[in-house]
């Protein structure tokens, strides 16, 4: 509905207005650097529209949907009716705007039916929710009372999407129709065989604002509609501009194009996901960014690297033979916790167990002084260790810093290809391996 409007305001259909926003929204995955096998939209009407048909019907099948007249209040920013102690002085609390009065004869799911099985579900970690504060939001949100929830719209007030099977009169609302885009996009309704291997799906990753609507509304709708609930739903909070959620209104947008042009991509990806916690909402502020780039980055790791790689240089171009005599107390433990802290969603700590590396390296070159080792194989140990920890070193900030990661393999002789998980064993930097000292990594801002 709201799409509708915004179209209607600027004078386009609200397929053209969709169309704008998607291009943007493919541009900045793009520029990011963010991989992705597949971009399917609802507008998609191969894939997208026969599955949310079929899973309408299945509701209807389980007796789950059925027709009544309804009148409440509804905010078109949420999508979603606002019950009145939800209301702060008569407003939406998240957009400060009074709703609109609704009254007219829709299609309702009955949410309530599913209140306890999903409840223990949850409970019972079946369908686990991350972070647990939010799962404890959830379970405290089912026990107050599920209420049926509308899900059509008569298509005089919205004339905008996938019509309700065998009533023409109905649009299809949000709900049925934008999730069960996570079917339509692995096969549901035309590759048994894919959708087989990718549901139930590892994770869903949404944000805190859309957390009842997957996790009690879409849940309830795979009840329904017998299929197994996802193994696991992340919740993350929003980034926020001085201290606020962004608002054009406001004026405290920030435009990810313009900071991404300023501080380089590896640099705007580091920085959102080693400062803005992954379960909380976080600040963005420019002098935040640049302190990071001028310490953690140029000052850190772009150092080391360029450090390390001129020593080498000056030594003969060619990985040295060597053996593994750094670290051994404290290499074990590093790969096994920046894996946990991957699989908990935990960014900021697995950047940090990559660091652990980076600050010791930086310490090592300091004591050791191989600059002014006069032992030729004291000096050829210290630098194998140095490069091959450099290498382990950009494995694991692959994720967060891909561009980085790929100059660092590439400067020491290998490829985007090299960088796997199976590849932080010890010692596979081979000897005479060609290494050629780049372009500074990062460098720092003034």
């Amino acid at each position: 509905m709201k799409n509708q409007r915004a179209a209607k305001d600027i004078g386009k259909t609200t397929q053209q207005f969709v169309d704008d926003n998607t291009l943007s929204v493919k541009k900045l995955i793009d520029i990011l650097n963010i991989s992705n096998n597949d971009y399917i939209r609802t507008t998609d009407k191969e894939r997208h529209w026969p599955t949310a048909q079929k899973i309408w019907r299945k509701l209807v099948e389980s007796g789950d949907i059925y027709k009544k007249k309804y009148k409440g209040r509804y905010c078109t920013g949420c999508e979603k009716f606002i019950t009145e102690k939800e209301l702060v002085d008569g407003l939406c609390p998240l957009h400060n705007k009074k709703p609109d009065l609704v009254e007219e004869e829709n299609y309702f799911f009955r949410l309530s039916k599913y209140s306890e099985e999903l409840a223990n579900k949850i409970k019972a970690g079946e369908y686990r929710i991350i972070p647990k504060k939010r799962r404890n939001e959830i379970i405290s949100f089912i026990n107050s009372g599920l209420t049926d929830v509308s899900f059509s719209r008569d298509k005089r007030s919205l004339d905008w999407g996938i019509p309700v099977p065998d009533d023409d009169s109905q649009i299809m609302y949000v709900w049925c129709d934008a999730l069960t885009n996570y079917l339509s996009g692995i096969g549901y309704t035309y590759d048994e065989k894919k959708f087989n291997k990718y549901w139930p799906a590892e994770i869903h990753f949404i944000g805190k604002d859309i957390l009842r609507f997957h996790a009690v509304i879409w849940s309830a709708m795979l009840l329904s509609a017998g299929i197994v609930l996802p193994k696991k739903l992340f919740v993350h909070g929003f980034i926020t501009s001085q201290g606020k959620k962004m608002s054009k209104t406001m004026g405290n947008v920030i435009d990810p194009f313009v900071q991404i042009d300023k501080y380089g991509v590896d640099a705007f990806r580091y920085y959102l996901l080693n400062e803005i916690p992954s379960a909380d909402d976080g600040d963005f502020t420019e002098e935040a960014i640049a302190k990071k780039i001028n310490s953690n980055l140029a000052g850190d790791l772009g150092n080391l690297v360029l450090r390390v790689l001129s020593l080498v240089e000056k030594n003969g171009g060619t990985v040295p033979e060597g053996k593994r005599d750094l670290f051994k107390p404290i290499f074990k433990f590093i790969p096994e916790d920046y894996e946990d802290f991957m699989d908990d969603f935990k960014f900021q700590s697995a950047i940090s167990e990559a660091w652990k590396i980076v600050a010791l390296l930086n310490r090592y070159i300091n004591d050791t002084k191989p600059w002014e080792m006069m032992d030729e194989d004291r000096l050829s140990n210290i630098l194998y260790n140095l490069l091959e920890y450099l290498r382990i070193t950009s494995i694991l900030l692959y994720p967060f810093m891909p561009n980085a990661s790929v100059k660092i393999m590439e400067q020491l002789g290998l490829k985007e290809e090299d960088i796997k998980w199976d590849n932080l064993e010890w010692g596979l930097l081979k000897s005479g391996t060609k290494v050629k000292k780049g372009e500074i990594l990062f460098k720092k801002i003034q």
